[in-house]
């Protein structure tokens, strides 16, 4: 392990006062992964990190030593956007030792995104009895799967998808999966209680009007799901997820188009959801974790890790880390020994562990 002790001050790795008495470590668990994507950690405190080309990692917790897993994902695509996405252990993991996996599958003139299940072995070195439990609507071309995933209390999988960047008007279609998120029992079945089950198209929506969702997670605290979006250039979101819902994209949004059009002239319409926040310029967020009570936000374009503190109802007061390190960063997590992980978004990307003391 690679160690490297920092002042929270001296290196401005915090936009405030709060840490002014905290010393900030970043340690360095792993440094030669390729365009990670995903990561999970195990009871043993061991991680799973996914690479977008289709490597399934391990890395030991007490020596960091990686090793690849053995995964035959069925139909895998892996081009621009495309390719494994998220890692997410089963509830319980403990006794199944199930593993779900999502990614894009098919061929560039016909692919979306899938949901795979398999069960990682003992050592962590083979994926086997992979089976395919979700496939979305098709589409052409390498852009805007969504892939994230977060388990509900009863034991419901919420998955998000793209809108497939050239389908953006699907988002809006109740009989398509295209910028939506969907919700599934674990075997992938569709739950009784789904707001659309009577859309034989479609009965796993759960959500709708949504772009590309690269960030969900379930607040038990606050039973609540908060996600976010890319916007185009400007109107990345930050929203709570309820069932039923539209969330408007692409009739409303904070964003134009990259051309510099409007996509639309709106920023709101009955009928649809407002952003608890949005970011604009785009810093284009693409991991989301809840860590010590805090709701912490990855960034692509944005170059930073931004924490937000939950005050008056409201996430707010944003606090900007790590800029000065000039770093795409694809994901973070909460670790299970008090730390954060970080994951950074290159083809020679590292995982951070990252720890403040007094």
């Amino acid at each position: 392990m690679k160690a490297l002790s920092l002042s929270v001050l001296s290196l401005a790795f915090y936009a405030g006062a709060a840490f002014a008495d905290e010393e900030i470590t970043l340690s360095i668990i792993a440094d030669d992964l390729n365009q990670p994507w995903g990561l999970a950690q195990l009871p043993d405190q061991s991680w799973l990190v996914t690479e977008r080309g289709g490597r399934l990692v391990h890395i030991d917790a007490s020596s960091n030593a990686t090793q690849t897993v053995a995964l035959n994902l069925p139909d895998l695509f892996a081009e621009a956007q495309a390719g494994l996405f998220e890692v997410l252990l089963a509830p319980d993991f403990g006794q199944s030792r199930k593993v779900y996996f999502s990614y894009a599958c098919g061929s560039a003139p016909q692919n979306t995104t899938c949901v795979s299940v398999g069960t990682l072995n003992q050592e962590a070195t083979e994926v086997s009895n992979l089976e395919l439990i979700f496939s979305g609507t098709d589409k052409e071309g390498a852009a805007h799967y969504g892939g994230r995933m977060t388990w509900l209390p009863d034991a419901t999988l919420l998955l998000t998808l793209g809108d497939g960047f050239d389908y953006r008007e699907q988002a809006q279609n109740l009989d398509s999966y295209l910028g939506k998120i969907v919700r599934m029992n674990a075997d992938g079945s569709v739950p009784e209680d789904n707001p659309f089950k009577h859309k034989e198209a479609a009965p796993l929506i759960y959500s709708y009007g949504h772009r590309n969702v690269q960030g969900i997670v379930y607040d038990a605290e606050r039973d609540a799901v908060w996600q976010h979006e890319h916007g185009p250039r400007g109107g990345d979101e930050l929203n709570k997820i309820e069932a039923g819902k539209n969330y408007g994209w692409p009739l409303v949004t904070y964003g134009i188009d990259y051309t510099g059009a409007y996509v639309s002239p709106l920023q709101n319409l009955p009928g649809t959801v407002q952003p608890l926040l949005q970011w604009t310029p785009s810093l284009a967020p693409a991991g989301l974790t809840l860590h010590q009570g805090d709701l912490w936000v990855a960034h692509l374009a944005g170059q930073r890790l931004q924490r937000f503190r939950f005050v008056d109802g409201k996430w707010q007061q944003p606090q900007d880390f790590l800029q000065e390190r000039e770093t795409r960063y694809r994901a973070v997590a909460s670790g299970n020994d008090g730390r954060l992980y970080i994951l950074e978004d290159s083809p020679k990307a590292k995982l951070i562990a990252l720890t403040s003391e007094k």
